[in-house]
């Protein structure tokens, strides 16, 4: 039932249906702020035959389209995610890597008014948070002696 769902995004997207692009997209959906090569694991659980081109060449595709969005924070590998279409942002945890979504601080996406746009029409605004999850701030801490 759910590929019903995101076959008919990839209509709607005017995207071809096809299997990779269908599994690529469930898998983003399942596993937010997933890489790449995790996103390939995750469909070749239900598609073993699936190659690492075809898993490559259907993010591109649905990134172009607006399906999924890519974010890449500083020292990272690219990651994936199936929010679109709104001005989100995303906090980092510098101890394990690990990424949520952050909502804009005020309003309806305050971020897109710049002090100076140098001429520039602003679409879109990248704020990255970085601290410590609670996970990590929860270890305790090992001193060297």
């Amino acid at each position: 039932m759910a590929d019903t769902v995101h076959e008919q995004m990839l209509r709607t997207a005017s995207l071809r249906v096809t299997r990779p692009r269908v599994a690529v997209l469930a898998a983003v959906h399942a596993h937010p702020h997933a890489d790449t090569e995790s996103v390939i694991g995750a469909v070749r659980e239900g598609h073993p035959g699936v190659s690492h081109q075809a898993v490559y060449d259907s993010l591109h595709a649905l990134t172009t389209a607006g399906l999924i969005r890519r974010i890449q924070p500083s020292g990272s590998v690219a990651r994936y995610e199936a929010r679109v279409g709104d001005n989100h942002h995303h906090v980092v945890c510098r101890g394990c890597g690990r990424i949520a979504d952050v909502d804009c601080a005020v309003g309806e996406a305050p971020c897109l008014t710049a002090h100076d746009d140098h001429g520039f029409s602003i679409d879109e605004a990248e704020v990255i948070y970085w601290g410590t999850c609670p996970d990590c701030a929860a270890e305790p801490v090992h001193e060297l002696s």
